[in-house]
């Protein structure tokens, strides 16, 4: 920078025009002191000779600026990429080496090519933070997709115990909207304190193992649902320490319903309960009569066979609860050999009904077989069917009075087959209709009509719906009678 000073052309030029001003003066006044035109002529020649020696000082050093103004101006114009060449210097127009900027202009060359490497190592840096901004967002855009898609409930806190996480199925259950809430505290938006003292415990105890826990959630609807909550701590990287001693972030939860499992414990519970209830009458009768035979309390033979009689009709009545109970436990366990086969129906309904018909006689009542002209052809298990025709009109005769009538009609329904088992009993209301087809449901009013386990529509409705695809459905009006109709694919629609 000092050798660009010393060669300043303002500097110079001012200098040697002065000095050739100065010599021109001095010139004319030593020629002639009284003639003016004299004076006037040397004071031109010296400016004459003054601007040719400044042209003659200066014409050097444009020529060095004019080659420095190229150099410096091809420098600005070179592109990155030709900096980081090692021939990037003979691109640019030629610098001698006692140039006075040649100094300045290595200096200012080395400076842009840090600069541009530095811009380089940014851009590589700003390559990879957008690589890693775009794999982030989509692994967000993902595990947002997969949360989304989930249907069990799903909420995280952190360690402030402030929700940061929860899917569309814990808003919808819980009735809050995670992303138009400023407050986020989870006692605030979940109203469930069993659920919200789960998961902050969970978030502030040192042990790693998942809770779990079952709760019950009422809706705004006043409906209750039953949920098992595993709910698990979560924590920061424990590289180089064990989990129990890293530092908590927060606690997850996942709400899984589970009111079928708790609908299914309390079938399981009164099951139980039916089950040794109905068993329970059968034994103590058999038990009270044994213990009269061997007191000797029967002492002629009349009264022996009268209590060997009960001891007998209560045997087979525990018999065929059992046996019962087996046929369904082996039909919804799909133990059960299917013979499916080509059958009539009207065939299968003749054999049922003759079989009951002695059951009906004995109580007066008139059995009417409705059956349709037309061959009525299903694929079928001809035992399994024959048994579900026997229920459905042995329990009309159970609860038909004396004198009463049951029909028995069967007919085409488009492409399936139809038959109904119609009777004048003592028919249901509309409550008991509808939990007429559960295991050992008695109606309470007629459980003095006639005797019976209870199971006899369940195994009906088992045989029709899933063995054979069918529906049984029923009609009934208290005090008129009810009508039990079952209808099966034809033996076109079954395979």
């Amino acid at each position: 920078m000092n050798r660009a000073r010393d060669y300043n052309p303002s500097a110079v030029l001012a200098l040697v025009f002065s000095g050739g001003l100065v010599l021109a003066s001095g010139a004319g006044f030593l020629v002639d002191h009284r003639s003016w035109l004299v004076r006037l002529g040397s004071l031109l020649i010296g400016l004459a000779i003054a601007a040719l020696i400044t042209w003659a000082w200066m014409w050097p050093i444009q020529k060095q600026m004019k080659v420095a103004h190229r150099y410096l101006d091809r420098l600005t114009r070179i592109s990155p990429s030709e900096l980081q060449t090692d021939t990037f210097d003979t691109q640019l127009p030629s610098l001698p080496v006692n140039h006075p900027l040649r100094d300045v202009a290595d200096r200012l060359t080395v400076l842009l090519i840090e600069v541009c490497e530095k811009v380089q190592e940014l851009e590589h840096v700003r390559n990879a933070a957008d690589i890693h901004c775009r794999r982030a967002s989509d692994e967000r855009d993902r595990i947002k997709a997969i949360l989304h898609g989930i249907e069990e409930p799903i909420l995280a806190i952190d360690q402030f115990d402030e929700l940061i996480l929860a899917n569309p199925s814990a808003e919808a259950l819980l009735n809050f909207d995670a992303t138009s809430t400023e407050n986020r505290m989870l006692h605030e938006l979940v109203k469930c304190e069993h659920l919200v003292n789960l998961l902050t415990t969970t978030c502030h105890r040192k042990n790693t193992q998942n809770c779990g826990d079952e709760i019950e959630i009422t809706d705004e609807s006043g409906e209750r649902a039953w949920y098992r909550v595993t709910a698990r701590r979560l924590v920061a990287d424990t590289s180089g320490s064990s989990e129990s001693d890293a530092e908590s972030t927060g606690a997850v939860a996942v709400l899984r319903d589970i009111a079928e499992t708790k609908a299914l414990q309390h079938r399981n519970a009164e099951f139980v309960s039916s089950v040794s209830h109905e068993m329970k009458t059968p034994l103590a009768g058999i038990k009270a009569y044994v213990e009269l035979l061997a007191d000797g309390e029967a002492e002629d033979e009349q009264t022996r066979e009268e209590f060997l009689e009960v001891i007998s009709s209560q045997a087979d009545r525990l018999q065929r609860l059992v046996e019962n109970l087996l046929n369904l436990a082996r039909m919804e366990a799909g133990v059960v050999k299917v013979d499916k086969t080509p059958r009539p129906l009207n065939e299968i309904l003749e054999e049922a009904i003759n079989i009951v018909r002695p059951s009906a006689e004995a109580k007066q009542i008139t059995l009417i077989a409705d059956l349709s002209p037309m061959y009525l052809g299903l694929l079928a298990d001809r035992d399994m069917l024959l048994q579900a025709a026997i229920n459905l009109l042995s329990n009309a005769i159970k609860y038909t009075p004396e004198g009463g009538q049951i029909t028995l009609r069967s007919r085409m329904l488009d492409k399936d087959v139809r038959f109904e088992v119609e009777d004048t009993g003592v028919g249901l209301s509309e409550d008991d209709a509808d939990h007429v087809f559960e295991k050992f449901y008695r109606v309470k009013k007629n459980r003095d009509m006639a005797p019976g386990t209870g199971l006899g529509l369940p195994l009906a409705k088992h045989i029709i719906e899933d063995v054979h695809g069918g529906t049984l459905t029923l009609q009934s009006a208290l005090g008129r009678g009810s009508t039990f109709a079952v209808t099966i694919p034809g033996s076109g629609q079954m395979a």
